[in-house]
């Protein structure tokens, strides 16, 4: 569900019902950790061994460490952040991860600084290729985490990394630890109202996919899970087009794309 835009009463102002709540005046730091967490995958047909084979590389090549962190560059700047550190690696035979270390305010820290820093606040991908030869479907999922604390805000990024990779399956987790104080000693465990991840992705992005939300709010969790809602054949086929197969094939093709996507989107095997 989209959040909708504040009321206003006759006379142009808003009304007090839905009135925007201070800011908190904190003591020190803000000390609250927000984590966003990702799994976007990418779902393809490739009917030949070579064919898969070819997909592979294309894939792995197209999302190497270099491109992974020209994303993660981006998403630093569009939540704010300043870069500490950056660490990528190609694997062979396939895969790549990157890793930037980030903070709310510029510093220059000394390398035990940046070790120390790791388990706060960080920018990490992992990619991991792979293909049924059985089926001939291939997947290619991404697991990205953004980890933050102070005033940074990682949902910031959600558009732009659902929009980065071919997402054809999207899994996001969101959670907000730990307690920050206010001048007056209170405690608080989340400085921002949220009643689901969805608030913070387009529309014009939400209406393409079916979601599902499952939520724990007494535990500042959130999650939620989207898939494509219109399988356009083309769009998932290697090395060739829909036109070229028969009318039995496309059928197939399809039931066997639509079973590997829904138990991806469940977590679960179904068929």
């Amino acid at each position: 569900m989209v959040a909708k835009r504040v009321s206003k009463n006759s006379k142009g102002h808003k009304s007090s019902k839905h009135r925007r709540r201070p800011k908190l005046k904190l003591r020190g730091f803000n000390n609250l950790t927000k984590t966003l967490s990702f799994n976007i995958y990418d779902v393809c047909y490739a009917r030949r061994p070579q064919a898969r084979k070819e997909y592979l590389e294309y894939i792995d090549e197209e999302y190497n460490s270099e491109r992974l962190v020209r994303i993660l560059t981006e998403v630093a700047d569009i939540i704010g952040a300043n870069i500490l550190n950056i660490s990528s690696q190609d694997y062979d035979p396939m895969g790549a991860s990157c890793t930037i270390l980030i903070a709310e305010e510029p510093v220059d820290p000394k390398p035990d600084q940046v070790l120390a820093h790791l388990d706060k606040s960080h920018l990490c991908v992992h990619t991991y290729p792979e293909t049924d030869s059985k089926s001939g479907v291939s997947t290619f999922r991404v697991d990205i985490d953004v980890s933050t604390c102070g005033k940074i805000s990682p949902l910031k990024a959600l558009n732009h990394l659902i929009e980065s990779f071919e997402s054809d399956i999207v899994v996001i987790d969101y959670k907000v630890r730990g307690f920050t104080r206010d001048v007056k000693g209170r405690k608080h465990f989340m400085d921002h109202r949220l009643h689901s991840i969805q608030q913070y992705i387009k529309k014009r992005i939400l209406d393409r996919y079916q979601c599902v939300d499952i939520n724990i709010y007494q535990e500042n969790l959130f999650h939620t899970k989207m898939r494509l809602k219109d399988l356009d054949l083309d769009q998932y086929l290697f090395s060739i087009n829909a036109d070229d197969l028969s009318a039995e094939e496309q059928q197939h093709i399809r039931t066997v794309l639509e079973q590997e996507i829904t138990e991806i989107f469940y977590s679960k095997h179904i068929f």
